[in-house]
């Protein structure tokens, strides 16, 4: 079946913007059940419908579809059985997805085939992986055979030899007397090598206890013994316990097993020793073995007759071939099955999931037994009911149906969610925002000025043309190789970089930018263009301070490099770059007092314009705006210049500090040295005054109107209604859903005045203290760019600056490494960790400085049902 261009049912018939949310509607759907399925699956495909859901009070095991999602709950389960397998045999995956099965419309048909497929798949690899277990753990056993007949029979051909060499040297006295002589207890204590290890004696037992002939090795010793494999970990316990619990009545020989054994119950391979342990008496033998067992020894039933033990070590052996045959055998048979299905198992994947999610939805909405429909409701966004429109007609032609979905649009007063289109470019910067708060509906986003203000703020902080240089080559490779690279949204550690690439691209434009108005690179100057200022032929030896002198023109472009070789350099940019910071801070706030006008309007409450807006930005410009314009005062008048008489046409330059302070602490008086217009004292006492005023008119005004107003709908009779719309299931006669309009008289205590003033007094100490705070805060953007110049410096000067100085013919070498030294901690310090500190201090000039003025982000994100955010929801877990 072919598959749909969705991107057709996404056209849009009016122009979107991120300067707000989209306007939302509150749509009822009417779908009968034979395509309530199909329309699910369709909507999920697109993504454009938040889904309420109806059935909150039932429980979700009461639910009308809880059926069919254990059903593919159970399907699911098979498939992570499959894929488990498939990684534990070392399968490859097939990344490939039948998109015309994953796509299209699935019929019931076509979901039972994929049920039945993987059902019998999961028992084909079942039994097979069954027996391969049951092969294994006779491979093993026979293994652990092989491994005790060989010690056993190794164990009594060294005796048999040493008792011949007894014999002999005795002159053929038979050792049957001697139960207490010297001979038999040396002659097992000396049964060690450099690969078996023996522990005890039969010194101590008694003389009718041994009775060894010399003969037939299987009849040699007539002493019991039990033989089997241990954990190498636990030979020395078994040692203890048995010596201790026999008393020393007994000889334990045992040798490490070199190779490890694969135990199929274990996931690692096993190290084990064989072992023997020799006691008399069936009831020593008895406690032995049980000691053994306990500790997790495998015993073996081993012939005393030498023949016998050859002849099984051979049946033995030739079993272990036979099955190592059958073990290969169904490996590959397992193999084969498997790979089979990891050629459909993504696909499988991608269908049940999405499936399943189509049953959960389902769930959500209110069954209609009598008209055999089911009543959906959702919010989506109003430019999109036409797609949607689109695709439940096509869910209707999929189903072979006859009888279509209806959707009609509910008038409601429930606040929507919120919904912003954003693309790859935007999205980082709106997920910066929705950090702090996602923001209500109808209000203004601060992700459409945060795409400027944000990158231009932080390049204020890290202005460096190298710098900038390398943070934007990374991020133009991460945005050029973004399809290659897409794995890297998977790593959390590296997420934040792949999704955040655009942010880093603008953030190393814009650090271009301004370290060429900063004039730095790599903490170097720029001769660009011909400096305004010229050193005097004679310095006048070391020690000796000059002055520059200035010449008839000024250098084009940013600052002067010559001010970079000169003495007071830090007095200068340190004096620039605060008062640059007070000026952008004062630009940054008063945007965002701004934005509470398009907020009011939108929202139709213009007293917050007359009564919040004006008296916020008066009061701002009284007092900081004064001092911004007192800045650029100050920068543009030349203070040395002199007349025609030579004589200073100005005092010195005045302290802007000294200003603002004795502007509160001595109103209506300045200084005359630090006076900079003829008018200024008569100036500062009219701002301040000012200033003064908006303080009860923010406090006062609104919350008097707001309870005159309210008074007034009181006494002409009116109370304030509210309504809001509800589907019922209880309809008529015929059973239907309706949808019923219920309408609820708010009681008169709704309004508080004293809440509306406590209010309004927080808002306004709070305005009035962070006008002052907020406005220090900006100096943090020159703080921060001289704490990244003062390190660029030092790092050039104390690695790679001192190679450029040397002589000799290691030079070269010293140049090479000393580069080396001072590009790594140029990208790491420099650019990582002094641009994670830049990245964090905007971040806080955004959400607190700027947000604070106008941003609310009180809303809820709209989070519609998609099966893509259901797929890598799934591949995220």
């Amino acid at each position: 079946m072919p598959t749909r261009n969705w991107g057709m049912l996404r056209s849009r018939p009016k122009t979107t913007s991120i300067f707000r949310s989209e306007v939302m509607s509150l749509i009822q759907l009417y779908i009968p059940s034979d395509v309530a399925r199909f329309t699910v699956s369709q909507l999920g495909e697109m993504g454009l419908v938040q889904f309420r859901d109806l059935n909150s009070e039932v429980s979700a095991f009461q639910r009308s579809f809880v059926n069919d999602v254990r059903r593919f709950d159970e399907i699911e389960r098979k498939l992570r059985y499959l894929h488990k397998q498939i990684e534990a045999n070392d399968v490859d995956i097939y990344e490939f997805l039948d998109e015309e099965f994953v796509s299209s419309a699935r019929g019931p048909r076509d979901i039972d085939d994929m049920e039945e497929r993987v059902g019998a798949h999961e028992s084909r690899v079942l039994k097979l992986t069954a027996a391969y277990k049951n092969l294994q753990l006779k491979h093993l056993e026979l293994i652990e055979n092989k491994y005790v007949l060989e010690e056993v029979s190794s164990l009594f051909t060294e005796i048999s030899g040493r008792q011949g060499a007894a014999a002999g040297a005795s002159g053929g006295r038979g050792l049957a007397g001697h139960g207490r002589g010297q001979d038999a207890a040396p002659l097992l204590a000396r049964a060690d090598t450099s690969s078996r290890r023996s522990i005890g004696s039969l010194d101590a037992a008694r003389a009718g206890d041994l009775d060894m002939e010399i003969g037939a090795v299987g009849r040699d010793i007539n002493v019991g013994f039990i033989a089997g494999v241990i954990s190498r970990q636990r030979i020395a316990a078994l040692e203890r316990v048995l010596w201790r619990s026999l008393r020393g009545n007994m000889f334990l020989n045992y040798v490490d097993i070199e190779d490890p054994i694969s135990d199929p119950n274990l996931e690692e391979p096993v190290y084990k020793s064989a072992f023997i342990v020799f006691a008399h008496g069936a009831s020593l033998r008895d406690r032995a073995t049980k000691i053994a067992e306990s500790l997790g020894a495998t015993l073996y039933s081993v012939d005393s007759s030498a023949e016998r033990r050859q002849e099984d070590l051979i049946d033995t052996m030739s079993r272990l071939d036979d099955l190592q045959q059958i073990l290969e055998n169904n490996r590959v048979a397992r193999i084969n099955e498997l790979t089979s299905v990891s050629e459909q198992i993504n696909t499988w994947f991608a269908v049940v999931r999405k499936e399943k999610a189509v049953y959960h939805t389902l769930n959500l909405f209110n069954y209609d037994a009598n008209r055999n429909s089911l009543i959906a409701e959702g919010w989506c966004a109003t430019n999109d009911i036409p797609a949607i429109q689109s695709a439940l007609h096509l869910a209707t032609e999929d189903a072979g149906s006859n009888v279509p979905t209806v959707l009609q649009e509910l008038r409601t007063t429930k606040e929507p969610p919120t919904f912003i289109r954003t693309n790859k470019f935007t999205d980082g910067f709106q997920n910066i925002v929705d950090a702090y708060g996602v923001p209500k509906a109808g209000e203004v986003n601060p992700g459409l000025f945060t795409c400027i203000t944000f990158p231009f703020l932080f390049a204020l902080m890290f202005g460096d043309l190298g710098h900038g240089f390398l943070m934007t080559l990374c991020a133009a490779l991460l945005c050029a190789f973004e399809k290659r690279l897409a794995w890297l949204a998977k790593d959390e550690s590296l997420r934040m970089f792949y999704t955040g690439r655009y942010i880093i691209l603008l953030m190393g434009i814009f650090s271009m930018f301004t370290g060429l108005l900063y004039n730095d690179i790599f903490s170097r100057a720029m001769s660009i263009f011909s400096s305004g200022w010229a050193w005097p032929a004679d310095h006048g030896g070391e020690g000796v301070t000059v002055e520059a002198t200035k010449l008839d023109h000024v250098y084009p472009i940013g600052i002067d490099p010559a001010w970079h070789h000169a003495g007071n350099s830090l007095l200068f940019t340190n004096s620039y770059k605060m008062k640059m910071s007070i000026v952008l801070g004062v630009i940054h706030m008063t945007l965002g007092i701004c934005l509470q006008v398009p907020n009011a309007l939108h929202f139709k409450k213009r007293i917050n314009i007359v009564h919040v807006f004006v008296p916020q930005i008066i009061f701002l410009f009284s007092i900081f705006g004064y001092l911004v314009f007192a800045i650029i005062f100050k920068w543009s008048t030349d203070w040395y210049a002199r007349d025609a008489s030579g004589e200073l046409t100005h005092v010195s330059p005045p302290s802007l500090l000294n200003m603002l302070i004795y502007m509160f602490l001595s109103p209506g008086s300045v200084d005359d040295s630090e006076k900079m217009f003829r008018g200024q004292a008569a100036l500062q006492t009219f701002l301040l005054l000012l200033a003064l005023v908006c303080v009860p008119w923010m406090l006062l005004v609104k919350p008097l109107i707001l309870r005159k107003e309210h008074q007034k709908i009181i006494s002409e009779g009116y109370g304030r209604i509210s309504s809001h719309v509800r589907v019922s299931s209880e309809g008529d006669g015929l059973g239907g859903a309706v949808v019923v309009s219920e309408q609820e008289e708010m009681e008169e205590d709704d309004f508080d005045f004293a809440d509306i003033m406590i209010n309004q007094t927080i808002h306004t100490i709070e305005f009035c203290l962070n006008s002052i705070s907020n406005t220090a805060s900006y100096l943090r953007l020159w703080a921060l760019s001289l704490a990244h110049a003062q390190l660029s410096e030092v790092l050039w000067t104390m690695t790679f600056l001192p190679t450029l100085k040397m002589g000799g013919r290691l030079q070269p070498v010293a140049v090479m490494c000393g580069f080396a030294v001072w590009f790594v901690l140029t990208f790491s310090i420099l650019i990582g960790m002094e641009g994670l500190s830049a990245f964090l201090h905007a971040l806080r000039l955004h959400w607190v400085e700027f947000n604070n003025k106008f941003y609310d982000g009180t809303g809820t994100k709209f989070e519609p049902f998609s099966f893509k955010a259901v797929l890598e929801e799934a591949e995220e877990a």
